[in-house]
């Protein structure tokens, strides 16, 4: 998938913004000001005082002789090329040319205004490892040589592998507190820390792969993750769930690689410090539920009829009953919003690409998804929905609520009320940031490709009753729809369990989620 490049002059701007915001650089522009309004200030009082004086003859006499003047073929412009260039030159106080403007651009975090002390950490670094058996650490010991760090317990298997633990299976004081002093040296903050433990050297940012050993690290430790462990097949399933909704809530560029200031911006490292004090892995619903991965992969196994870990448009078509539009899934399957994985069959959408579809059907309040379905409105790619790209997708949910009976609005109708939702800076034309500031960017996608979404939303607004007045109002409609779908999944296998025990027979993989040794991807 092509990236969303920011534009140079916004990206101009942003940088002159800083700059100037920084207080150094204010405090030079106010000096540089005084100078400007007061020169007398910074000039030579003497040069100021005699600007016809000769610069040769620095003598003085208290009664000196005429002298007489230089003839005229004679006289010279030598003195008052010296004396003009006297003027121009700078004061002692001014600082020199080109070390006025201080740094404002700190790619690997802002250095600490005092030096760190960088030699008490590397004690204690030292200290952790004497306790440990040759002074060498592998990575179930690493909790104690993370926390002697200063970083969080689930920091340990990226400190590991950055230290080179992969290829020995254990590292020593020496080789890590070489690593970590480097990084300590380098890197200012949690985020540039983190990219530099988990990339790939020389890389400024983290692609998916980076992310597989810190996940599996957690699912083999966590403690909410402990029923996993013995089903290694759905350790990568888990893992990959993981990692697109890493990616559809930091990656906010769809570069496909989260940068540091991606990661400053997010709350993924606040989430993973949140980890070792939270035992129940369903609670960290922002990534790491396994509940919301069970709820997923379980919508992909009911689509996915050939097991082939992909789906088709007939597929895709059955998700929801029908309720998305076939103009919407041939745009989804055009690549607008699927990314380009090798190798990839042809007309297939992936379980990765399945992620970001449900994430993006189910809660379209996120920028995420107003960005997604926005890319697949935006037929000619112009960065703008026109009356006609809007037609085109309403004609054919127009045909599909007048074979349910229900009498379809005009377009030209529907398109005065969405025009007064969004209210577009420019009429008759709706771009990406104004189905963002509106706020109601749902209601708008749902009326063009979402039938039984724009129908029931209908019917509550004519009945005037709000939507989910039991549901927890701090919960987005993600997590809503997630423990909605759970609760149903979890009992309609124990109504098929029930059934199967009155009957005397083995129980039903209703899903098919068992390996061949008989591990159940189970709920919790």
């Amino acid at each position: 998938m092509p990236p969303l490049t920011p534009r140079l002059q916004l990206k101009v701007d942003e940088l002159f913004r800083r700059w100037l915001g920084d207080p150094h650089t204010q405090r030079a522009l106010s000096h540089a000001l005084h100078r400007i309004r007061d020169p007398g200030a910074t000039s030579d009082p003497a040069a100021a005082a005699t600007p016809d004086a000769d610069p040769v003859n620095t003598t003085s006499d208290p009664n000196p002789a005429p002298r007489p003047l230089p003839r005229p073929a004679l006289r010279t412009t030598g003195p008052r090329t010296v004396h003009a260039h006297k003027k121009e030159e700078p004061s002692p106080q001014s600082p020199p040319p080109g070390h006025s403007v201080p740094a404002f651009y700190f790619p690997c975090g802002r250095p600490p205004l005092l030096p760190q002390d960088t030699e008490d950490v590397i004690a204690l670094v030292e200290c952790a490892f004497e306790g440990l058996p040759r002074g060498r650490a592998g990575l179930g010991d690493m909790a104690v040589v993370a926390k002697a760090c200063g970083c969080p317990l689930y920091w340990k298997a990226p400190l590991f592998y950055a230290a080179g633990g992969e290829r020995t299976g254990s590292v020593s004081v020496h080789t890590f507190v070489a690593m970590w002093r480097k990084v300590l040296l380098t890197c200012h903050d949690d985020a540039a820390r983190f990219v530099r433990l988990l990339g790939r050297p020389g890389c400024s940012g983290l692609i998916q792969e980076d992310f597989v050993p810190f996940l599996q690290d957690v699912v083999n430790s966590h403690p909410g993750l402990a029923f996993l462990r013995a089903a290694k097949e759905f350790h990568s399933r888990y893992i990959t769930t993981v990692i697109q909704r890493i990616f559809y809530t930091v990656n906010r560029s769809w570069s496909g690689m989260i940068s540091r200031e991606e990661l400053r911006r997010s709350s993924f490292l606040q989430a993973v410090s949140q980890l070792e004090a939270e035992p129940d892995i369903n609670r960290m619903t922002s990534f790491f539920s396994y509940e919301h991965f069970y709820v997923i992969y379980c919508k992909f196994w009911e689509l996915d009829l050939d097991r082939d870990l992909t789906i088709d448009r007939s597929d895709l078509a059955r998700h929801g009953d029908g309720a998305i539009s076939s103009r919407m899934i041939d745009r989804i399957f055009s690549g607008a919003v699927t990314r380009a994985r090798l190798p990839r069959k042809v007309g297939k959408l992936g379980y990765a690409d399945f992620v970001w579809f449900l994430l993006s059907e189910e809660d379209k309040t996120t920028p995420t998804s107003t960005e997604y379905w926005f890319r697949c409105m935006d037929l000619d790619g112009d960065g703008a929905l026109s009356m006609f790209e809007l037609e085109f997708f309403y004609e054919e949910q127009a045909q599909r609520m007048a074979a349910r009976g229900v009498e379809p609005l005009p377009f030209h109708d529907l398109a005065r009320q969405v025009l007064d939702l969004v209210a577009p800076r420019c009429p008759g034309r709706i771009t990406l940031r104004d189905l963002k500031q509106c706020g109601l960017a749902g209601e708008f996608f749902d009326a063009f490709f979402n039938v039984d979404k724009y129908l029931a939303r209908e019917q509550r607004e004519q009945a005037g009753s709000p939507q989910d007045t039991d549901s927890d109002p701090a919960a987005s409609a993600w997590d809503r729809y997630a423990a909605e779908e759970y609760d149903f999944l979890v009992a309609e296998e124990a109504m098929a369990g029930d059934d199967n025990d009155d009957e005397g027979s083995d129980p039903v993989d209703l899903y098919g989620l068992a390996d061949e040794e008989g591990d159940d991807l189970e709920p919790l």
